[in-house]
């Protein structure tokens, strides 16, 4: 079941995080937390120390702004789960530095394809589902996001929709059935 990786989108403070770090504890013995926020500001420090007080010591914490395709590849040799929080920020952070989100895309959507041997969730905002940003920077954040999520829904083999912490199955099957199924072939 590793290799079946898992797409969870939802708007700001959905609970989509809380799903998919619920979600990761159940589908492996030894998860890891890739979290691509750079604590910039004070107010962002303490969202980011809440955060990892939040989750304890049940992961392991990768902090990686960028280079994430990368950084799953090396996380994968030590754990089971690589839960990926958040790909919006993945994606502010690489439009920040100038970088080429679209190829990124691409070669993150390829290392998924690529790896077997663990399980990866990734968890973004949908920033679609309002009006229409009025400058273009904010136009093509938004186009660039919707770009990723398509294009990693197509490779992932659950993809959940969160809203007010309840997950919608868009693909694939359902939370509880997946995490039935991978406890049964755990057991194997």
């Amino acid at each position: 079941m590793n290799g079946q990786h898992v797409l969870v989108l939802g708007g700001a403070r959905s609970g989509k995080t809380g799903f998919a770090e619920r979600l990761a504890m159940r589908l492996g013995d030894n998860p890891a937390y890739l979290a691509t926020a750079e604590a910039l500001d004070s107010e962002m420090r303490e969202r980011v120390a809440t955060h990892q007080r939040l989750r304890g010591e049940r992961f392991t914490t990768i902090e990686e702004p960028i280079e994430v395709p990368t950084a799953l590849i090396r996380a994968s040799n030590d754990h089971d789960v690589i839960l990926v929080d958040c790909l919006t920020l993945w994606i502010s952070n690489m439009l920040g530095a100038g970088e080429d989100v679209a190829a990124a895309t691409e070669e993150l959507a390829a290392t998924l394809v690529q790896l077997k041997r663990s399980r990866i969730v990734l968890v973004s905002n949908e920033v679609g589902l309002g009006i229409v940003p009025d400058n273009a920077l904010a136009r093509t954040f938004r186009d660039l996001a919707g770009t990723a999520h398509q294009r990693l829904a197509e490779i992932c083999h659950h993809v959940y929709f969160v809203a007010a912490g309840l997950p919608l199955t868009m693909k694939g099957i359902a939370p509880d059935l997946l995490i039935e199924t991978a406890a049964v072939e755990g057991e194997a």
